[in-house]
Parts: structure tokens; C-alpha cells; sequence
């Protein structure tokens, strides 16, 4: 290539550079718009462990793109296994004690009345044999009956006596072990309920052993392997929710008194500025702040500027999925203006290409 050549291109560049410069990046913003450097954020969650264990496996990398609920990690569940099958085991037991004492119950009950129709037929034998003693003890006076036979029926109706004494005692003691064996249920039932709780515990354990990825999100950091053991709370993974991209760019106060919250914005990516995406300005700091240095010159940092946030709606998000990666540099616009008409440089071509997603990391083999 001629040195002729190299010129007009080195000069084709810079015209290039100076018109975007105007466009995207200059001062001469169209009256209507503001716009401010940003970055792109998003929310950082960790996928991590409920309680202490070992990690038995570590399914997902750094990169793949997971769904809300996949199983993204497992943790070794042996020992809370073996808990469950004894708490299942005590659950058994106390069954089968629970039959036996309810059986116990029924013949305690069956006891029960068994000594009431006892004590029932003891007292007609003694209201009898006072009766007869009342009698004989009577007719003893006018030699009708001897003293001796009164002498029986006395000691008949002391007899009798006793036996009522001793039936009521009986029902006593059979009310005695029919309040024991009812005891004895109400003790199993515990069990059983004490251990069913133990059961949905140990299961509900075991289930959060298996980690899922809480939303749709692709993962930043594999922060612990296969092997390792983790304290409640360790973390497994960082990963960034792709439903929830945004830019906060900074714009001066001029300006910010006329946005309007949902105010139509739009962002463009230095790694893809022929992709503007719209967003909504969801937020606008009441605070005013200086301007950060990362965000304009040394000259402008004097002025007070307010943090607006430009928010991707979640429906167009998967469309760029592959451009979103936090820190991503940008430009972000905002019309404050809704008779203004978008400048033709900042709208999202009609149709987006088919291949501008791919899954990422590992996925992308799958």
C-alpha cells in the first residue's frame, strides 16, 4: 500500500472518529437529549449452601448461562440419609407400640365393665343378705328363728359386704390401668409426631442439599470445588441475573429537573454500537453528587450532576444476552423531550440477527 494511501485513510479515520464524536460522544447532543458515560451493571447473587457439608458434585462453569431452578451443585447427603432411615425407624417402633397400648386400652375398657357387672351383682347379694339378717334378727325375739341361723345370715352379709369392697377396689385398679394405657397412646403419639417432624426436617435438608440457581443468570465464579467442605452459608457460585441489567450514567443538573420517570432511553455499547437497546429510565437520585472521575473530564468534574438509572426491560434482555457482561463501557441517552424525535444513529435496527446470542461456556457445546 502507497504512502498516498495510508494518508487518506489515516484522514478517513479521523473525519470517522470526529463525526461519531459529534454524534455519540460530543457536545452537540440534538436539544431534547442528554446522555452520560456508564457501565453496565447488573446483580450479583451467590448460589450457596443452607448448611455445613461436603460438596459431592459441582455441575455447572464459570460462563454457562442456567435457568431459574437448575441444578447447578449437590451436596453429599450419606450421613442425613442414615438420620432419616432412623428417625423412620423410631417413627415404626412407636407404631407399633401405639397398637399394642391401643389394644390395651380395649381390654382395660372391656375390664372395666366386667368389674361393674361384678360390683352390680355383689351389691344385689347384699342388699339381699341385709335383707335376711334383718329378718332372722327380728324373728330371733319370738323363737321363730334360732340364734344361730341369725348368726349365719350376719356373717353372710359381712361376707357380701367385703366382696362389694373388694369389687369397687378392682374397678379401681382396672380405672388405674386403663388411665395407664391411655398414657402409654398418647406417649407413642408423641413419638410418632415428634419423629414425623424429625423426617420432614431431615428431608427438607436433604433438599436444599441440592442447590439451584435461583433466576435466569449466567455464572461469574466457581468459588468452591467438588470436595470441599462448606459452612452454612458458603458460597458455591457468583453468577449476574440477566433479568436485571441496567447503566447508571450521570447527567447535569440542567437537565435532570426534566426527565420523568419510564422517560424512553437508550444504550450503546462500545463493543457493539450498531446494537443501540432501548431502556426506561427507572430512577433518578434526589441527591445531587459530583461527577465521578470516571465518567467525564477533569474540567467538568466541578459540576453537581444527579445518578439516573436506564433500565433494559427484562423482555428484550435475552436478545442480548451475549453483549451483557458487568462493566461493559457505554453510552447511555435519554429524551426528556417526547416531541423529539429519536436521531436515525441511536435507533435498534428492525430486525435483530438470529445469531447475536449463543450460549456461553460450556453450554455452548450442548
Amino acid at each position: 500500500m502507497s504512502k498516498r494511501n495510508l494518508i487518506f485513510i489515516a484522514i478517513a479515520v479521523v473525519v470517522l472518529g470526529f463525526l461519531a464524536w459529534q454524534i455519540f460522544g460530543g457536545s452537540k447532543i440534538p436539544d431534547g437529549f442528554a446522555a452520560g458515560n456508564g457501565r453496565l451493571e447488573a446483580n450479583e447473587l451467590y448460589v450457596a449452601a443452607k448448611y455445613p457439608g461436603r460438596i459431592k458434585e459441582v455441575l455447572v462453569n464459570e460462563g454457562d448461562t442456567v435457568e431459574a431452578g437448575q441444578v447447578v451443585a449437590r451436596l453429599d447427603t450419606e450421613e442425613l440419609e442414615a438420620r432419616l432411615r432412623q428417625a423412620q425407624a423410631q417413627i415404626r417402633q412407636a407404631q407399633d407400640s401405639e397398637r399394642v397400648a391401643t389394644a390395651d386400652v380395649a381390654a382395660k375398657r372391656a375390664q372395666i365393665d366386667t368389674r361393674r357387672s361384678e360390683l352390680a351383682a355383689r351389691q344385689a347379694d347384699l342388699t339381699y343378705a341385709q335383707q335376711q339378717f334383718s329378718r332372722s334378727k327380728g324373728l330371733v325375739g319370738r323363737g321363730a328363728v334360732s340364734e344361730q341361723e341369725a348368726e349365719t345370715d350376719s356373717a353372710r352379709m359381712l361376707t357380701t359386704r367385703a366382696q362389694v369392697a373388694g369389687a369397687r377396689a378392682e374397678i379401681a385398679t382396672a380405672q388405674s390401668d386403663y388411665v395407664g394405657a391411655q398414657a402409654m397412646v398418647g406417649r407413642s403419639g408423641a413419638t410418632i409426631a415428634e419423629a414425623s417432624a424429625e423426617v420432614d426436617r431431615i428431608r427438607a435438608q436433604i433438599k436444599d442439599s441440592v442447590l439451584v440457581a435461583p433466576v435466569r443468570g449466567r455464572i461469574e465464579s466457581r468459588l468452591a470445588e467438588a470436595g470441599e467442605v462448606l459452612a452454612a452459608g458458603g458460597r458455591v457460585y457468583s453468577m449476574i441475573d440477566l433479568s436485571d441489567v441496567y447503566m447508571y450514567v450521570f447527567l447535569p443538573e440542567r437537565v435532570t429537573g426534566k426527565i420523568q420517570l419510564n422517560s424512553e432511553a437508550r444504550i450503546v455499547l462500545d463493543a457493539a454500537p450498531q446494537y443501540p437497546i432501548r431502556a426506561f429510565v427507572s430512577f433518578v437520585s434526589p441527591l445531587a453528587q459530583f461527577t465521578p472521575k470516571t465518567v467525564e473530564t477533569q474540567e467538568e468534574r466541578h459540576n453537581l450532576t444527579f445518578r439516573v438509572k436506564l433500565q433494559i426491560p427484562k423482555e428484550r434482555l435475552k436478545q442480548y444476552e451475549a453483549l451483557v457482561k458487568a462493566g461493559t463501557p457505554g453510552l447511555g441517552y435519554v429524551r426528556y423531550d417526547t416531541q423529539k424525535a429519536w436521531p436515525a444513529e441511536l435507533e435498534p435496527p428492525a430486525k435483530m440477527p438470529t445469531n447475536l446470542w449463543q450460549p456461553t461456556g460450556s453450554a455452548a457445546g450442548k
